[in-house]
């Protein structure tokens, strides 16, 4: 007899991609999957493709300098991160030290593993190049390696497939991961492979990768190497760069940068984080590896670095994220530059959190993780439990925000005649002639201060030092910093938002033809009070640390003219697809529709975003008359293509129509009024 117990859950039904639902981000688990195309013709292909593209400087070869590869590998791969419009966890994973890294792998056991496109877009945002990867191994990759080199004409369609997937979904190639062994027979047409797929990726995407994994060898043994020889060199020599296994000794990166000759920059030498056998320990003295492989002048392959979050390090995992990639940048040092091009924006938000703000106004208060919406994260250094540093600089996701989920703090004491600065970011931004302006949102306590300081270089090589200073009296402020920057400039206008959010916007410009933003600080000080004579000279009084607090929530930088100018509401074609409605409780109803959007005219690359809202209305008899009520419209999501899936929106009883408002975002970080954005009204079925 069936159990219809309420408390026995009947098993979900399984995975249908062709089925509307929640988008996912999922990998190919067969060749056959692979070789039908079967991927394109899902319902979550289109929310998969990366949004972001990587700017014109990192799209090309990489920089000839050791290099540092991340390969992801954190639990299996597709966990909170599957979810292309976004979760609900707010202590998610995430990276966030970008600066740090140059190729990034997202790794699983599957056979063919697509990155997730959150990965892509905030590592597009960041200009590192993104990889997914192509897997055999155990028994059932041993038949799989059998059908996929049976003969050049499979070789080539496979390899194929493979270029295609990368190139729709907007990564930058694959890491070829062989753990098999092999019939030296088959061998010829490994290479084929390895050498097709190279060929096809980089005339379909100049700039794109392949990378071999040292695995299988050029006699067919699953033999791993641990260095570059004569076993695994011939299929380097086919492709853009080798992964060498962990189990690698001191001497071992000096031998393959032998062997590699002037390709030795392509020899990435692996480090497991877990530490499985690997070179130094990992997990903890992972540098102790680094240190060894930039002396001998060849690249890095950082594996499993979500170690840190899987194994649940203390005290917390934004702080042990923190403190381990510091020891890498002590090693290894930074690796990529921003701001790099105008406009620029960073809210600081890390992908995560527990509310999201914009403009100063809150407009969720729930918990969520979408690792897309990280903008350009600060180059925050680490100080460790250090007790000699007066302000401690963090990333705060539980205070108020002024636009996103996070915003920077700044506590600790400072004394009246003390300044305190923190790094934010290092650029490699060259100024035109047209003057720049910076905008940025702070908030503080007492007599508190923030400004920015800014470090450029000119073409001969000369240094110059701008402090944008916080409102306040002129005359202290340039008598306090006129001797320690080239110039001071006080802001051009400021702006107080509502008392209680309390944040106020600084702007200020300069004008520096011919000179390259090199570095931007954090300047903490305190405006000093006025004094009597008497107490102006009590040395005692006036050096006297006390409390200082301040937030910095956004930073924008633009020239006249960059500031987002959206398109009015109906220059938009907006639809709907794949409605469905289905019964709720005490009368509702739940809906589950596809909406679509397109700009009629022009190119829509230059919003970055959309933020999802609904309004249910309602309508009420007043006699005769019929009149709609608006409910406060409530936010969804975030969208980085031109479609959002809404599943089953509660629609309460008595709702007449829904309003879906696609408010659409700037590059600078500006919003669409809801009032002037594109909107679906959709009526609610009777």
């Amino acid at each position: 007899m069936a159990n219809n117990s309420h408390d026995s859950a009947a098993p979900p039904p399984p995975f249908d991609p062709l089925n509307p639902a929640l988008p996912i981000s999922y990998p190919l688990q067969t060749l056959e999957e692979l070789n039908s195309r079967a991927y394109f013709k899902s319902f979550h292909y289109p929310f998969n493709k990366a949004a972001v593209k990587l700017p014109p400087a990192a799209a090309g070869e990489l920089a000839k300098r050791p290099r540092t590869l991340v390969c992801h590998d954190m639990a299996g791969g597709y966990t909170d991160d599957k979810f292309v419009q976004g979760g609900a966890k707010a202590d998610a994973f995430a990276i966030w030290h970008w600066y740090l890294i140059d190729v990034f792998v997202y790794f699983s056991h599957n056979l063919v593993t697509l990155p997730p496109p959150c990965w892509t877009n905030t590592a597009h945002r960041h200009g590192v190049k993104v990889l997914g990867t192509f897997i055999m191994e155990w028994d059932e990759g041993k038949k799989r390696a059998d059908t996929l080199l049976a003969s050049k004409d499979s070789v080539h369609m496979y390899a194929d497939r493979l270029t295609e997937l990368a190139v729709s979904l907007g990564f930058d190639g694959w890491l070829i991961n062989m753990e098999v062994n092999l019939d030296p027979g088959q061998i010829p047409n490994l290479k084929e492979f390895v050498s097709y797929l190279s060929q096809t990726m980089h005339s379909s995407l100049p700039g794109s990768l392949v990378i071999w994994y040292d695995s299988v060898t050029i006699d067919g043994d699953l033999s791993w190497q641990n260095q570059l020889n004569d076993k695994n060199k011939p299929f380097f020599d086919l492709c853009d760069g080798i992964f060498v296994n962990y189990s690698w000794e001191e001497d071992y990166p000096k031998l393959s940068a032998k062997v590699a000759a002037d390709r030795k920059l392509d020899v990435y030498m692996g480090i497991d984080v877990f530490g499985r056998g690997t070179y130094g320990g990992g997990q903890w003295t992972t540098n102790v590896a680094l240190d060894v492989i930039k002396k001998d002048d060849v690249s890095a392959a950082i594996f499993a670095p979500g170690w840190v979050y899987e194994t649940k390090q203390p005290p917390d995992f934004q702080t042990a994220q923190n403190r381990w990639w510091g020891l890498v940048e002590q090693s290894w040092g930074t690796v990529q530059n921003y701001p790099n091009v105008l406009p620029f924006y960073s809210n600081f938000d890390q992908g995560h959190g527990y509310h999201i703000y914009s403009d100063g106004k809150q407009i969720s208060s729930t918990q969520w993780n979408n690792i897309s919406s990280q903008s350009f994260q600060p180059f925050i250094k680490y100080s460790g439990d250090s007790t000699t540093e007066p302000i401690r600089v963090s990333i705060d996701f539980k205070g108020a925000s002024y636009s996103g989920g996070g915003s920077i703090t700044f506590i600790g004491t400072l004394d009246d005649r003390a300044e305190f600065t923190a790094r934010l970011f290092h650029g490699e931004l060259p100024l035109g002639n047209s003057p720049v302006h910076f905008t940025y949102s702070v908030k503080t306590g007492g007599n508190s201060l923030l400004g920015l300081a800014l470090g450029f270089s000119s073409a001969t090589d000369e240094k110059k030092s701008v402090l944008l200073a916080a409102s306040g009296n002129t005359l202290l402020t340039m008598n306090q910093f006129s001797s320690h920057f080239t110039s001071v400039v006080m802001p051009r206008r400021v702006t107080k938002l509502e008392q209680e959010l309390g944040w106020v916007i600084q702007e200020s410009s300069i004008d520096m033809p011919g000179h390259v933003l090199k570095e931007i600080r954090a300047l903490c000080y305190r405006s000093k009070p006025e004094r009597s004579a008497a107490v102006a000279d009590d040395a005692t009084l006036s050096r006297a640390p006390s409390d200082y607090n301040a937030v910095l929530g956004d930073i924008k930088i633009a020239t006249d003219g960059e500031n987002t100018k959206f398109p009015p509401a109906n220059s938009w074609l907006v639809d709907s697809e794949f409605i469905s409605w289905d019964s709720g409780t005490q009368g509702s109803k739940n809906l589950s529709v596809k909406v679509i959007w397109q700009l009629k005219v022009g190119n829509a690359d230059i919003f970055p975003k959309y933020n999802i809202f609904v309004e249910k209305l309602s309508s009420s008899s007043s006699g005769s008359q019929s009149r709609m009520l608006e409910v406060a419209n409530e936010y969804l999501g975030e969208a980085v293509v031109e479609s959002f899936y809404v599943s089953k929106l509660e629609v309460p009883s008595g709702t007449s129509s829904l309003k879906f408002i696609i408010q659409v975002c700037g590059l600078d970080g500006a919003s669409q009024k809801l009032e002037e954005s594109p909107f679906l009204q959709l009526q609610v079925e009777g």
